[in-house]
């Protein structure tokens, strides 16, 4: 059996992290594998004897991936038994069966994230995804009674959970005895449903109590658009140092940033499986963390503490007590649950999956 893998989006956030560090435990299983990308950033996967690479520049859902993509392409992806795609863009003219990952549907769910035009164009795009793909991989539970909900219940949706990446746990291994500084980490985009607008609330009745932490924005302050006023001008109120942006880092400064954190705050409104408490507390940072179904699943066991979500009171109560007590200041993790999420897992459940289709082949 081949299988052509997507990698076209290899290098975007979340997407890009659920495959390169699913891709590596994929090509291990002695199945033939083509990967549909740029071939300079793929040659790397070349030292697998198992891999051809098929040289792909189509931006995922344009107009040309859709109603365009060359048929040379297409005649190399149809020479595979199967097709993968790590999120739900398909492109035409496919003849194979398809298998297409839908990390979450938060646009019919929070509709008022886009326009109306802005909701139905991700809805024709979810539709025609439920409808091509043979299978649908997902990443919580959550998401999956989401998907089942907006789009059916006829094709089997699977879950595989996203998971911590490898190089957390090597620097969690090579650090020892952290110095704590008085910060609070925000990890996520300036989207209404990450819910940096009402940390911010939360960071402003705390800091008037004499609450002496900083809050730290991973991310550039340059990405905040005209319509996100609102939250600049609460930036502005809390003046002086309060709340800072790091702008872009790498990698290495994210994992720094967290370990050294005194806590992180997650107050999503929203999420498909969500990352950052997972990543803090491998660093050894305790996390606050919203109360919303899908962070009650993934997080259900872990050394968490939740707040009520959207209630900004609830929050700053919380987030005080666990600073001022500097308590926990270091989760401890054990194995089952430092483990618990890995992409060796998802990988084997992926191929597992895709499997069990060659007898339809």
């Amino acid at each position: 059996m081949t299988i052509c893998i997507d990698c076209r989006m290899i290098d975007a956030s979340g997407i890009g992290v659920y495959l390169r560090e699913s891709l590596p435990w994929l090509l291990q299983s002695g199945g033939k594998f083509l990967l549909l990308g740029n071939a300079k950033r793929l040659q790397c996967y070349l030292s697998n004897a198992n891999v051809k690479i098929i040289e792909c520049d189509i931006k995922p859902f344009s107009l040309k991936e859709l109603f365009f993509f060359p048929l040379k392409t297409a005649r190399q992806i149809n020479s595979a038994s199967l097709y993968f795609s790590p999120y739900f863009n398909i492109p035409c003219f496919l003849t194979i069966p398809v298998f297409t990952a839908i990390h979450d549907i938060i646009f019919p769910d929070m509709p008022e994230l886009t326009s109306k035009i802005g909701l139905y164009a991700r809805m024709w795009f979810y539709r025609r995804a439920y409808k091509k793909s043979q299978k649908i991989f997902t990443v919580s539970e959550f998401s999956k009674s989401r998907i089942q909900y907006h789009l059916g219940t006829k094709k089997p949706v699977i879950v595989t959970h996203s998971a911590i990446q490898p190089m957390f746990l090597a620097y969690r291994a090579n650090i020892q005895n952290v110095q704590k500084t008085q910060t609070i980490i925000f990890i996520g985009n300036i989207k209404k449903h990450k819910g940096l607008d009402l940390l911010l609330d939360a960071f402003s009745l705390a800091k008037k109590e004499g609450l002496p932490h900083r809050l730290v924005v991973i991310g550039a302050k340059e990405n905040f658009r005209t319509s996100d006023n609102t939250v600049l001008q609460k930036i502005e109120a809390l003046g002086g140092e309060a709340v800072t942006f790091t702008g872009f880092i790498s990698d290495e400064q994210v994992m720094e940033y967290l370990s050294k954190a005194a806590l992180l705050v997650q107050p999503s409104l929203y999420e498909g499986f969500c990352l950052p408490p997972l990543e803090a507390m491998v660093l050894g940072t305790h996390a606050l963390i919203s109360d919303i179904p899908v962070l009650k699943e993934i997080y259900s066991g872990f050394p968490v503490t939740f707040f009520r979500s959207a209630d900004s009171s609830d929050l700053k109560e919380k987030m005080t007590k666990l600073l001022i007590n500097k308590i926990p200041s270091s989760p401890i993790l054990p194995d089952d649950l430092l483990l618990k999420y890995t992409f060796k897992k998802t990988a084997s459940v992926v191929l597992e999956e895709l499997k069990s289709n060659k007898d339809t082949l």
